[in-house]
């Protein structure tokens, strides 16, 4: 059952105050999907606990996950655009539709994250004497911005966007290298393929990918992004944001690891870069004087 046949079949198990809610979103479910939890709430004359436990009645983590799962069960989506998009949407429909999608699959990816594995994966960040970024199509960008994030931290990073470089990068890896590969569908096979590589020149190999792909299965380490997103029909978004706020832990995590005279030498590379802009105060007509 999709989410709007999962709420009629349970009105007679909910409490009265549930019920009210659950009345709310039948009547008007596009509205709720574009409403805050104080606003639903206030609809439905109940307190913004109830409209939690409600969620969670409905086999949702909380107001962002059910927001996502009702869009879902809405859209049929424009294939190869958006999901939860239609041909329809105006210009502020279909803004208001991606940004809220994306804020609520980044919350549902949050707390799937395994936070003992992402603790693991910056212990051996710190500890590796290369780091190696590789992804393919949408994923290319997300490895491009981690290795420009950890290219400042003066250790020596890697990043190919050819596949040939990949394989032989992957071949030339050794003990203490570690190769991130980054995948939402965890099927490409090239990047399997690396992933075996890797590991058979005994390197680690973290994935961030998707749960039980197989790209999870060959990775040492897998951080599993559990994003809700369809990239073999529609065009990759929110599993891209995901993937990047998730690199950017990363690096936050290694930055906080390697302590405060690690920081100072960032705080150098920061001031060495001022010269290169504007001054913030510095007016256009002034530029060229």
């Amino acid at each position: 059952m999709n989410t709007l046949e999962k709420i009629q079949a349970s009105l007679d198990q909910l409490s009265k105050s549930e019920r009210k809610v659950a009345e709310v979103i039948l009547a008007s479910p596009q509205t709720a999907i574009h409403s805050s939890i104080a606003t639903l709430a206030k609809m439905a004359d109940v307190s913004e606990p109830t409209v939690n436990r409600f969620c969670r009645r409905l086999e949702t983590k909380g107001f962002p996950d059910f927001k996502l799962h009702l869009a879902q069960s809405l859209a049929n989506g424009t294939p190869y655009v958006n999901r939860n998009v239609e041909e329809t949407d105006s210009v502020d429909a279909y803004t208001s539709k991606i940004f809220e999608s994306a804020m609520a699959s980044l919350e549902v990816a949050k707390n799937s994250l395994d936070m003992v594995a992402v603790n693991r994966a910056v212990d051996l960040l710190t500890q590796a004497k290369k780091i190696s970024f590789f992804g393919l199509g949408a994923s290319a960008a997300v490895a491009h911005d981690a290795m420009n994030k950890f290219f400042r931290f003066n250790i020596p990073v890697v990043y190919f966007d050819d596949i040939v470089m990949q394989r032989m990068s992957c071949m030339n890896s050794n003990d203490g290298d570690v190769v991130v590969l980054i995948s939402h569908t965890g099927r490409t096979k090239s990047l399997v393929e690396m992933a075996h590589l890797a590991r058979e020149n005994d390197a680690t190999v973290i994935a961030i990918t998707s749960r039980d792909t197989p790209l999870a299965m060959e990775a040492t380490l897998p951080l599993i992004l559990d994003v809700p997103e369809d990239t073999d029909v529609y065009m990759p978004m929110v599993s891209r944001i995901a993937q990047l706020t998730l690199i950017d832990a990363l690096a936050t995590g290694f930055t906080l690891r390697r302590g405060a005279k690690f920081r100072d030498n960032l705080k150098r590379v920061k001031e060495a870069l001022k010269e290169s802009r504007f001054d913030k105060d510095l007016t256009l007509p002034h530029l060229f004087d």
